[in-house]
């Protein structure tokens, strides 16, 4: 069954150019309304534009007028058309044909990107396993920018051999720094950065989209022995003269529910900066179950009504919240089981809770609230219906 979200909209207008759209820019510029390629390798892009304007610009091949149109083709929405008479070619072909966009037209129409830093001051305090799942997060965040930008604008701070040997992603492609996050932000003359912290007070907003820098992570901070590690990170910051913003990622004002992922965290942020969503609807977009299920766990009991039978506490909520949470949180039937379960809560449909409502008397027993039903009533009761 497909869910309808309810987010308040984002109205911040799409102010930062993808390479797409500027790779659509160009190609308008040079009277090109549509191209084609000479393999089937982009076929099943999802974003055309972007994926040959990345190899364009990394100089693996051209916008090039071919003699005859191409087999398949697109317009500059990337929607199919009829075949073309410009076409993406191989770097090693560019000779045989009349080039009109290379590399260099990218490069000097490009704005100046913001850099999305990992910080990996704290790298030694992981272990091994830790170290593979921060590899493969910063990978993944790789390919998240890659789909709006080049990639190269994922900096690792502290990028040591270690790090170096165990990542397997295109490490040439992204910005690795030895040295320290200040050290680079000065070499980059950047002074003010916004970090990306849980413990924050103040949450992620419009206004610091702004900034050159974004701090994203590093290390996993919320429990055990790293807690609280990130604003850290920020002190540091400070010491050497950068200012730093300090914000969170909220799912409805907690940050209970909010991946805790680096390369996730990274699309949040990109979904609300490029593509104008609200911060709901960001977080939804990345949100696992088991995200889900760490903020379920904390809403349901606000529900639970607490019904004595026969000398024996039930807790009961509605089953109809699954349908509400449903809306602004990714669970499942089984997720929201799951989560009664461990919560020793019972789920009954909203009539048969105003049933029991009707026939049971309200107590304050140890300061909480009991409906208590007397036994000649509970023997009327079918529990499990």
């Amino acid at each position: 069954m497909k869910r309808l979200l309810t987010f308040h909209p984002f109205s911040r207008p799409m102010a930062m150019k993808t390479l797409a759209q500027v790779f659509r820019e160009v190609l308008q510029e040079k009277g090109i309304e549509s191209f084609g390629v000479l393999s089937k390798r982009y076929r099943k892009s999802k974003n055309k534009l972007q994926d040959v304007a990345v190899d364009v610009l990394n100089g693996k091949g051209v916008i090039a007028e071919v003699p005859e149109p191409t087999v398949v083709a697109w317009d500059l929405n990337g929607n199919r058309v009829k075949g073309s008479r410009y076409a993406y070619v191989p770097g090693c072909m560019a000779k045989k044909f009349k080039v009109l966009i290379r590399a260099e037209d990218l490069k000097a129409r490009i704005p100046e990107w913001p850099y999305f830093i990992i910080d990996l001051m704290h790298w030694d305090k992981h272990t091994q396993k830790e170290k593979g799942k921060i590899c493969l997060q910063v990978a993944q965040s790789y390919g998240l920018l890659r789909d709006y930008f080049t990639g190269k604008e994922l900096a690792v701070t502290w990028a040591n051999d270690e790090f170096k040997s165990m990542f397997h992603g295109p490490v040439e492609r992204i910005t690795t720094y030895e040295g320290s996050t200040a050290n680079f932000l000065k070499e980059e003359g950047i002074d003010e950065v916004v970090l990306l912290d849980p413990w924050a007070e103040e949450v992620l907003g419009e206004e610091d989209f702004d900034v050159k820098a974004f701090i994203i992570g590093g290390i996993v901070d919320t429990g055990g022995t790293k807690k609280k590690t990130t604003p850290k990170i920020g002190e540091e910051l400070e010491k050497e003269g950068i200012k730093v913003h300090r914000r969170k990622i909220v799912l409805r004002g907690d940050v209970v529910g909010v991946p805790d992922r680096i390369n996730r965290i990274l699309g949040i942020i990109l979904k609300m900066m490029i593509d104008g969503k609200s911060m709901d609807e960001a977080v939804y977009e990345f949100q696992e179950p088991l995200h889900a299920r760490w903020r379920l766990r904390k809403e349901l009991p606000k529900h639970a009504t607490r019904y004595m039978i026969n000398g024996k506490v039930y807790r009961v909520v509605e089953k109809e919240l699954f349908d509400e949470y449903s809306k602004w949180l990714k669970i499942r039937w089984e997720d929201f089981v799951k989560v009664l379960r461990e919560l020793n809560l019972v789920a009954l449909e909203r009539k048969r809770m105003h049933h029991l409502n009707k026939i049971s008397n309200p107590r304050i027993i140890n300061g909480k609230l009991y409906r208590v039903i007397l036994l000649k009533k509970a023997a009327m009761l079918c529990y499990n219906c």
